[in-house]
């Protein structure tokens, strides 16, 4: 299947249609399709009006109930994909405000309680010191004050102990020079102190020896119901459980080469001399 962009999460009230549609063709009720499919009448209500995004797995079983088959059945699936992935371009995100995006992830982290993020080229707004969230988006035209102040409050959520963070970031995440030396250093110094807080991981991925995965992109995995993939001009978000497994079994792989707790700080103060001697 081809996505369109600009398509991608605005598709949820062509499946209703279509689900309705398709239920009604069958000569069924709500009440007889939720007995069958084991939901209830509300939810298929809810569905059918477009009110709730059902996953992939809810719509085939409701094609399988109505006996729907061959190219309508492969067109309501297709809606279905769509309807639970969505697109969001940072153009779009820049002339809302980049304020508005971090009121969403704050969202997002509250709804939450297990997190994952695989940090491949650069460090996560959550684990920078105001030096390098500033510089992070520098190239954001306009006053940026409200962005900065809103990343750095959304960092108490690490202290919430009902919540588990596990981080992974490659060297090249931890060591690309967005800073000066010695503020590079002292972001280095930020990481090893988060990775001692109770709940939550920091690993790093070496660039040594032998790694037979090829990571492409940043992305974030919040309990198991949803992940944001970072692209070059935007995110993706995907709702489907398949997706969300697929990026769970990465961040496994991803895990297993990665160093933590005291292998890990002993790496971040390395580096973080390093950078300190560039100054001298």
């Amino acid at each position: 299947m081809t996505f369109e962009p600009e398509k991608l999460g605005q598709s949820r009230s062509d499946l209703a249609a279509a689900l309705r549609d398709e239920r009604k063709r069958a000569g069924k009720t709500q009440t007889w399709l939720a007995k069958r499919c084991n939901m209830s009448q509300t939810k298929i209500s809810n569905i059918e009006s477009g009110k709730i995004t059902p996953t992939i797995v809810d719509v085939e079983l409701i094609l399988q109930t109505l006996n729907a088959h061959g190219s309508l059945a492969s067109n309501i699936l297709a809606l279905a994909r769509s309807a639970n992935t969505e697109w969001q371009d940072h153009w779009n995100s820049r002339r809302r405000g980049l304020d508005k995006k971090q009121n969403e992830l704050a969202g997002l982290e509250s709804a939450s309680t297990e997190f994952r993020y695989f940090l491949l080229s650069m460090v996560t707004g959550l684990l920078a010191t105001p030096d390098y969230v500033r510089a992070s988006i520098a190239d954001v035209p306009g006053d940026q004050s409200k962005t900065i102040a809103k990343k750095l409050e959304r960092q108490s959520v690490l202290y919430d102990s009902s919540k588990s963070f596990t981080f992974i970031l490659t060297e090249q995440a931890v060591r690309w020079p967005l800073l000066p030396p010695l503020a590079m250093a002292m972001q280095l110094d930020r990481l090893a102190s988060v990775s001692r807080i109770p709940n939550v991981r920091l690993g790093i991925i070496p660039l040594a020896g032998h790694i037979s995965e090829r990571p492409l992109n940043t992305f974030t995995v919040y309990d198991r119901r949803l992940a944001t993939v970072e692209t070059g001009t935007g995110a993706m978000i995907f709702r489907d459980h398949r997706d969300v497994t697929a990026y769970l079994n990465d961040f496994e792989r991803y895990r297993q080469h990665a160093l933590f707790g005291d292998d890990c700080r002993e790496l971040l103060s390395e580096w973080a001399e390093a950078f300190t001697r560039q100054r001298k």
